[in-house]
């Protein structure tokens, strides 16, 4: 997909806008999808904790901030997300800090189960992984470049435990493994501090539009 459709752009959402989304759903004992099992929601709920703090802890670093300063050329972000998404309830928080320091950077917020084709346009590994960041021109959607589903670091422990359950045929065990990969990569991000969500968001800006990257 070379570039995005209007309509699909008219219907994104800005970062208030899916946080009341959320916040309404909830309170109608629903989350975003159409999976509202008791898990589903508990994870959204742990997301509107994580999205709270970020909303308060984060910040950008002096690197960021100068390549921010250096983005000439508007551009928006479009981000494939879905409430109960413990990886974009870390990146999302940051990409709106982004926008508040930068008139040259937007967000637009859209849920991957009501955009399908959107979605299997950007596929990882041929999966429907979010979020998943797509840039593109604001002057005529044309699509620049992608990230996601998350860090590096953090995906590459996705992977590897991935593959380590292949070799298990225990149901216990591999939940038991997914939990405990699902607990260090919490640890990772509380650690890391969104500085590398920061560092590859804006290589990937510099990638698209030549803005140094840090």
């Amino acid at each position: 997909m070379k570039t995005i459709p209007a309509s699909t752009l008219e219907q994104a959402m800005h970062y208030n806008e899916y946080r009341q989304l959320i916040e309404e759903l909830r309170a109608d004992g629903k989350t975003t999808g159409s999976n509202h099992s008791e898990a589903m929601l508990n994870y959204t709920d742990l997301n509107r904790t994580r999205m709270n703090r970020l909303d308060k802890t984060t910040k950008l670093t002096p690197e960021s901030l100068e390549a921010l300063e250096q983005l000439e050329t508007p551009m928006t972000m479009l981000v494939l997300t879905e409430a109960w998404c413990g990886d974009a309830a870390q990146v999302i928080p940051v990409l709106q800090k982004m926008t508040e320091v930068c008139s040259n950077l937007s967000l637009g917020l859209i849920l991957r189960d009501e955009h399908p084709e959107i979605m299997d346009a950007f596929l990882t590994n041929g999966g429907r992984s979010i979020p998943k960041i797509i840039f593109i021109t604001a002057e005529d959607r044309t699509v620049l470049n992608t990230w996601g589903p998350r860090p590096a670091a953090v995906q590459q422990m996705v992977m590897t435990n991935k593959a380590a359950m292949q070799e298990v045929s225990d149901t216990e065990v591999k939940k038991g493994m997914q939990q405990q990969t699902a607990i260090a990569v919490q640890k990772w991000y509380a650690k890391d501090k969104t500085r590398s969500i920061q560092a590859e968001i804006l290589q990937a800006v510099a990638q698209s539009q030549e803005v140094p990257a840090h």
